[in-house]
Order: C-alpha cells, then sequence, then structure tokens
C-alpha cells in the first residue's frame, strides 16, 4: 500500500523531479548505479545522494521520505519510478528470442 503511495506520486511529479535533477551533475548516475551495475554505493556515494535528495524535497516534498532513517531502503523504489528506459526493458522482454531464424 504503501509502496503504490510512493510510486504514484513520484509519477505525478516524475517530470519535475527529472527536471531537476540535470541540475546535479551525478544525481541519476548515483541512483541508478545498483539497478544499472549491481554494484553498492559507496558512503561518499550515498552523502551525495542524499545531498542531492535534500535539494529536491524544496521542490518535491514526498522525496523527504527517503530522507528519513532508513529512507535509503527505498532508494530502490524511487530508482523504480525514475528509470527512464522501462519502456525499452519491456519491449526487450517481450521480442522473441531467435529473432532472424526460421521456425
Amino acid at each position: 500500500m504503501m509502496r503504490e503511495f510512493l510510486k504514484g506520486r513520484i509519477a505525478k511529479n516524475r517530470e519535475m523531479i527529472l527536471r531537476e535533477s540535470l541540475q546535479f551533475n551525478d544525481f541519476m548516475g548515483l541512483l541508478m548505479k545498483r539497478r544499472n551495475t549491481g554494484l553498492p554505493r559507496t558512503k561518499e556515494e550515498t552523502v551525495r545522494l542524499r545531498r542531492c535528495l535534500v535539494r529536491l524535497s524544496l521542490y518535491v516534498p514526498i522525496l523527504a521520505v527517503f530522507l528519513l532513517p532508513f529512507g535509503s531502503l527505498l532508494l530502490p523504489l524511487l530508482a523504480e519510478a525514475l528509470d527512464r528506459r522501462e519502456l525499452s526493458r519491456a519491449s526487450r522482454a517481450t521480442r522473441p528470442a531467435g529473432r532472424g531464424q526460421a521456425g
């Protein structure tokens, strides 16, 4: 229930979040690091990500949830909601594996 609520609020403000996040050099890279590479963030990267979230939460107050204690556990939810490649991933998943082969 909380997951759907947060995703809905983030989706509602998605364009503003993405537009404002362009002001930070590495926000999207830091946010998507685990999703893209599977590697954990370092402590320094987590601190930089939190600084960006503090500034973004001034524009989109729902992002303050990610600044609460243990809010970093919700970061994968934010990454999922802001992932701009989601459509291409879905189309890749439905594409037949043996393209070009007679069958």
